[in-house]
């Protein structure tokens, strides 16, 4: 167990000494850990070099089943300590809008139901819902979601948006500084990319011009608001943003993006905590 905890903590960071870190161990103990575990399996999971790690195609196979599984042990470890006069709710969601979507609207929650805690699971890795380690999962994309009962939340759609100091009010301004992408872990032409947004909008995507590219989503609306580019981003979380002014929308077209679908398990009936956090779901969503 300890060469696997190992293990997530430096693929989750990125390096062995912020695992390390992490774990409360040294640097050589995460290595060794990892080390042994490689020659277990046989195969080499990390690309070594000086000051970074990076996960090997194995590595990248072997990250995301375990990530999950500490995860539903930490929920049902803190299931388990929840005081039992406390109900408690568990939802999974995308890293991004956890972050931008559900944590702003916490407070609005507790206000009005005191009595139920909310457990939020961020991670992009798409949950097992028949683990009973989460009641509801809030899930990104066109569905169906056979076996599960899914409602729509809302449909989103992807905007240009910069912070206001930049000098970018048309499409040709955009030249001057860096098109800051997010990169979809599925390709598919149905991503709301710069290059579909090109495409619509009728202007040839330039070939000579700066990016940045994210693999979360939540850091490239940080990079947005930072002033680091334009941005090409979902409009249901970017609204706060906007309406506090740290982002605009200098232009169009918005092209569609995904729906956001909450989803449960089919067979079970809810509680009465999940079925008022799903009526608060949708009433924010509205």
């Amino acid at each position: 167990m300890s060469t696997l905890r190992a293990f997530e903590a430096a693929a989750r960071h990125g390096s062995f000494k912020q695992a390390a870190a992490e774990l409360a161990v040294t640097p050589t103990a995460v290595s060794h850990r990892i080390r042994a575990l490689e020659d277990h399996l046989g195969v080499r999971l990390f690309d070594r070099r000086v000051r970074q790690v990076s996960l090997t195609r194995a590595g990248l196979q072997l990250y995301p089943a375990l990530q999950q599984g500490f995860d539903i042990f930490d929920v049902a470890i803190r299931r388990l300590l929840t005081p039992a006069e406390r109900e408690s709710v568990t939802i999974s969601a995308t890293n991004a809008f956890v972050a931008k979507w559900l944590v702003p609207r916490v407070a609005n929650f507790r206000a009005n139901h005191p009595g139920i805690d909310l457990q939020l699971h961020a991670s992009d890795t798409v949950v097992d819902l028949a683990s009973h380690a989460f009641d509801i999962a809030i899930r990104y994309g066109r569905g169906p979601y056979p076996g599960y009962r899914s409602d729509v939340l809302f449909a989103d759609a992807y905007i240009p948006v910069i912070n206001p100091i930049l000098q970018v009010r048309s499409p040709q301004d955009m030249a001057a500084y860096p098109l800051v992408h997010f990169d979809w872990q599925k390709a598919s032409p149905d991503n709301p990319t710069w290059t579909r947004w090109h495409a619509e909008a009728g202007i040839a995507l330039p070939t000579t011009q700066a990016e940045l590219r994210y693999s979360d989503e939540s850091h490239a609306i940080q990079a947005a608001v930072a002033g680091q580019g334009v941005a090409l981003l979902s409009q249901a979380l970017v609204a706060d943003e906007i309406a506090a002014g740290r982002l605009i929308q200098p232009f169009g077209p918005a092209i569609p993006g995904y729906t956001y679908h909450l989803v449960r398990q089919e067979q079970s009936s809810a509680s009465a905590a999940v079925t008022a956090v799903m009526d608060w779901l949708r009433h924010h969503a509205e």
